[in-house]
């Protein structure tokens, strides 16, 4: 099986599509240096935020590939499918996180959307005061990097249902 082939769907399941372009293999150098990216971004960050702020990011930009990946992810770190579910409608459903998980929530969508114009100050301010500077540096470059990474998702249609937690990851 190469890359671009997967197993049949399921029995009544539409056909999987295929990724449009295997970016990573093309571009290996762009691909390698961006999983050094993500990893230097991690540092110093919980696992557990730092997935929830994975899947919204991927949750606005409609990655799927990402969507797939993280929710696994942070499935296994021990998030649960409660809070995963309720990520998309965290407005209406903010008792299911912290005041910190909620500041980072917010810091993603403002990062993640900039065509709504600059990072509000109301919304950097509010993470600044449950992050650290250091802290809230790493938070901003995960958030950046995300981003790319749904990017590259999005726009080579990459294919999910596939990750398996503790592959090698973004």
């Amino acid at each position: 099986m190469t890359t671009h082939e997967h197993p049949p769907a399921p029995s009544g399941h539409a056909p999987e599509h295929p990724a449009r372009l295997a970016w990573a293999q093309l571009a290996p150098d762009v691909y390698k240096a961006m999983v050094r990216l993500d990893a230097a971004s991690r540092k110093g960050l919980d696992p557990t935020l730092l997935e929830l702020v994975k899947v919204r990011a991927s949750q606005i930009n409609r990655c799927a590939l990402c969507l797939d990946m993280h929710s696994k992810d942070a499935l296994a770190a021990g998030e649960s499918v409660e809070r995963i579910v309720q990520l998309s409608a965290w407005e209406e459903s903010r008792h299911f996180y912290t005041e910190r998980e909620l500041a980072a929530i917010e810091l993603t969508e403002a990062v993640t959307v900039l065509t709504d114009g600059f990072v509000p100050d109301e919304v950097y301010a509010k993470a600044a005061e449950h992050f650290e500077e250091a802290e809230l540096a790493q938070l901003i470059a995960a958030i950046t990097v995300i981003n790319a990474w749904n990017r590259f998702g999005v726009a080579t249609r990459q294919v999910p249902g596939h990750h398996t937690p503790g592959d090698i990851k973004h």
